[in-house]
């Protein structure tokens, strides 16, 4: 009779509209979804589509076209078609360096390195810089003779490849081995556990040249902590980008020097962007992917500490 005069027994079970709410009014309870970078690329696609557009005009089409319409259209020397053309390159590269040069280096910088002092800029910076000096200096050894050797000529791009993918892979062999960082990366400092290759490449172009400011450095690193799939995600694009780079540069290196000349420089200058365009379309879709699995697997370790706790309880 005592039973059947009992109260019934609540459920322990949560609802889960029940558990965000709980969550989201606990301050120290498991964040619902990865901490947010807070940086899109839909409100600036124009600007990117802009810029872009600039680079591949004065990275591709104004050496090939330069070179032969004066190499067919004037009588100038061999020597003097090129020193025309080096002359020519570069000007939207060298105005960005400058814009980014005084963006990180002025008082008050919004995207400013954290915790690295005014002077130090920023990684690519750095290697920004150090692709000029080797551009240059292919350039500039390649016009001296009175007749230039096309080939060298045709070789810039593809050396920063090799630069590029070197020091992706170099510092993921280093990250995978548990060295530490032997010097400041970005907002990484001296001594720290090295992140993958790409890490601050993300980290410095969005900041900086996608005026994501100091507040996407931040939050970036957040998320990075927060996350293993990011992690796995940020670790499988070096390789990706690393070992590509190396690859697509021992390919053209070979095509530069087995193709008749001319053709060789049209493909050292045009082929490296085409093959960046569809790497980086790939990126996007993986990324797209990753970002997506991440937030599910993310709201899924969520409901399994809400129905661990309330087993608990």
């Amino acid at each position: 009779m005592s039973m059947l005069m009992a109260p019934p027994r609540r459920s322990t079970q949560i609802s889960r509209g029940s558990l965000h709410h709980i969550r989201e009014s606990i301050p120290n309870a498991p964040a619902l979804r990865p901490p947010p970078l807070e940086y899109t690329l839909h409100t600036r696609k124009r600007s990117i589509a802009w810029f872009w557009s600039l680079i591949l005009i004065d990275s591709i089409a104004m050496p090939i076209a330069l070179y032969f319409g004066l190499w067919y259209g004037t009588s100038l020397s061999p020597n003097a078609v090129f020193s025309i053309v080096t002359a020519a390159l570069g000007g939207v590269s060298i105005m960005e360096y400058f814009v980014r040069f005084w963006r990180l280096f002025k008082k008050g910088s919004t995207c400013r390195v954290v915790g690295a002092r005014r002077a130090y800029l920023d990684w690519f910076h750095w290697n920004f810089t150090l692709a000029w000096v080797i551009i240059m200096v292919e350039l500039i050894v390649g016009t001296v003779p009175e007749n230039p050797p096309i080939r060298l000529l045709a070789m810039p791009v593809t050396s920063l490849m090799y630069a590029f993918g070197t020091e992706i892979i170099l510092i993921d062999t280093l990250r995978y081995l548990k060295v530490p960082a032997p010097c400041r990366i970005s907002s990484l400092p001296k001594g720290a556990q090295l992140r993958p290759g790409i890490y601050n490449i993300v980290e410095d172009v969005v900041a900086v040249d996608g005026s994501g400011g100091t507040e996407f450095r931040e939050r970036l690193n957040a998320r990075y902590s927060a996350s293993h799939i990011f992690r796995m995600m940020i670790h499988r694009l070096a390789l990706f980008w690393g070992i590509g780079a190396e690859l697509m540069a021992v390919v053209l290196t070979i095509l530069i020097l087995t193709l008749p000349g001319e053709a060789a420089y049209c493909v050292g200058w045009a082929a490296p962007f085409v093959w960046a365009g569809v790497w980086t379309g790939l990126t996007f879709i993986y990324v797209k992917r990753c970002l997506k699995r991440e937030h599910e697997q993310w709201a899924q370790d969520i409901e399994k500490t809400g129905e661990g706790s309330s087993t608990a309880s």
